[in-house]
């Protein structure tokens, strides 16, 4: 069994392999993050078939299945935060700790790009930034006991980032946004500070994308087919639904988080726009997962 590096995080390197055991725990696995060094084949997820190549990242969420076919020998680094890093009566990590790995990571799971688990850079070159962050990575995990956790948080948070930015701008298909265009950026902005309403004020995209602020409601509407209002409150409740599906946060957590008046007020938004109240969203979700 691998052994941890922060509490339920699971880092593992093989070098020059072509069976891979890392496959295994994906039952146990919330979030991961793969890395090809070197090396050529496919993997098999969801029932889909994708190649992988030298300096190839690839991302697997909740109930993602997969498996690595090496078709040359293959040097590959798998970083895995497992369910139980979220879930605070069997995490050691601070709830505000945690919450805040959550965060970094939920802007990757609710991506509009997040179509297959293959990571598409914008810019070529920050590839090659992967390199050194995991090399220096993997030095910390083999120093085993004398591992400096600052080191370790400080550079799987900036792997984090480096992987939303790029993910940002892929398509959203349901819209046909272009990559380049400025509802797209406006989006972006929207899902990276969705925790700081009073960024999200018609005022200040106003201010940010030099539209003036009568337009932005109506620039936004017509582009998106629904209000700027709206499509936050949307995308907050598709947070909700994730803190409740793999955290054990309170009601009274995520109403504030979210910028809620308090769970009742939460609890009357998703009744209202998802048909279930939130302890009966809960309940569902023990049920199909126990």
């Amino acid at each position: 069994m691998p052994r941890t590096i922060i509490e339920n995080i699971v880092i593992q390197h093989y070098e020059e392999a072509s069976n891979f055991e890392f496959c295994q725990y994906t039952s146990i696995r919330f979030f991961e993050i793969v890395y090809f060094h070197s090396g050529t084949g496919t993997i098999r997820v969801n029932k889909k078939v994708v190649p992988y190549t030298p300096k190839s990242v690839f991302i697997f969420i909740p109930d993602d299945v997969y498996i690595v076919q090496a078709e040359s020998v293959t040097t590959v680094t798998t970083i895995k935060f497992l369910k139980n890093f979220f879930n605070n009566s069997l995490s050691k990590i601070p709830v505000t700790s945690a919450n805040d790995w959550f965060r970094k990571m939920e802007g990757i799971l609710h991506s509009n790009s997040f179509q297959l688990p293959v990571v598409k850079f914008k810019i070529e070159t920050e590839i090659d930034d992967f390199a050194p962050l995991i090399k220096m990575l993997i030095q910390e995990y083999q120093k085993k006991q004398s591992y400096d956790i600052i080191i370790i948080e400080n550079v799987l948070t900036i792997i984090l980032h480096l992987i939303a930015r790029n993910m940002e701008y892929g398509l959203n298909e349901k819209t046909n946004i272009s990559r380049n265009s400025k509802i797209q950026d406006i989006i972006n902005f929207i899902h990276s500070n969705i925790y700081e309403p009073y960024l999200l004020t018609s005022t200040h995209l106003a201010d940010v994308f030099n539209l003036s602020e009568n337009y932005v409601s109506q620039y936004f509407k017509k582009n998106m087919s629904m209000s700027l209002k709206k499509y936050i409150l949307n995308y907050k409740l598709k947070i909700v639904e994730t803190k409740l599906k793999y955290t054990d946060l309170s009601y009274s957590e995520i109403a504030l988080d979210l910028g809620f008046t308090d769970a009742s007020h939460l609890n009357k938004t998703f009744l209202t726009y998802k048909g279930i109240s939130i302890g009966d969203y809960k309940a569902q979700i023990t049920r199909n997962h126990p």
